[in-house]
């Protein structure tokens, strides 16, 4: 990304890929790896707190804790799965959303302000290593190995003729495309919010402190009203592909679970 140049000689570089290589902390521990720690002691933390002594009428911890569990429960897993084997998998969604929630809620949290899904080994990690096992294993340990791969590259109803080009096009999307998609989805979100929120802000802040021209000082307060703006509508967008990845997650179970497509 070129730097921009002001009649007055100051350079603007707007910030790139070169923002999230963050140096270690200490040792080999970058703070993307702190904050990803933090997120798991914060959600256990909390919700061992809020349920301690539940009560019939809850309290505002309680209330807040049970809201999400529900909506994990409810709203994600029962949806996709089905009523008939979706409680066994209710705690892996569960933790799916509050985990990925909470770390890309981070992006927009005074301080810390960097969204750990941004890193792409982490969402990665997350979908080939939990997610992409889990499916196929419950898929297979349902239908036998012989009957799930029949029943997902050579469902009944399709014709012969075009069956060979079928099945190599869900063997594709089935075993590499879902995996690596369901990570970038909640990488290229996450990278691409925090990347233009730094360049709104520091934009702002560079109009209003290297520039000599009255003229240009005032696009700050524009620069930063938009910086405003987009952190709330990233907030929205953190929450939404928490959402994305929890539900597509419960998708691919309920999926591979299924008797028939």
């Amino acid at each position: 990304m070129a730097a921009l140049v002001l009649t007055e000689g100051a350079t603007f570089a707007p910030p790139g890929a070169e923002s999230f290589e963050l140096p270690p902390l200490f040792g080999f521990v970058t703070k993307p790896m702190l904050l990803v720690v933090l997120s798991v002691i914060i959600i256990a933390g909390y919700f061992l707190l809020a349920t301690r002594k539940l009560k019939v009428v809850p309290t505002k911890g309680q209330f807040v804790a049970e809201g999400i569990y529900d909506f994990a429960r409810n709203n994600i897993a029962r949806e996709q799965i089905g009523s008939k084997d979706f409680q066994r998998f209710v705690p892996v969604i569960f933790a799916l959303f509050t985990f990925i929630l909470l770390n890309n809620l981070y992006g927009v949290i005074p301080f810390l302000q960097f969204p750990t899904m941004a890193r792409f080994g982490f969402p990665i990690a997350l979908s080939v290593l939990v997610v992409y096992p889990m499916y196929h294993y419950v898929g297979i340990k349902k239908h036998g190995l012989g009957g799930y791969f029949k029943k997902e590259l050579a469902p009944a109803g399709v014709p012969g003729a075009v069956l060979p080009l079928y099945a190599l096009i869900e063997f594709a999307e089935k075993f590499f495309l879902n995996p690596l998609t369901l990570a970038i989805r909640v990488f290229a979100a996450m990278f691409a919010g925090h990347l233009i929120l730094a360049v709104f802000t520091l934009g702002g802040s560079f109009l209003l402190t290297e520039t000599s021209s009255i003229a240009l000082k005032p696009v700050s307060l524009v620069a930063w009203i938009f910086a405003i703006g987009l952190t709330f509508l990233e907030a929205f967008i953190q929450c939404l592909q928490a959402y994305i990845f929890a539900l597509l997650s419960a998708g691919y179970i309920g999926a591979a679970l299924a008797s028939e497509h």
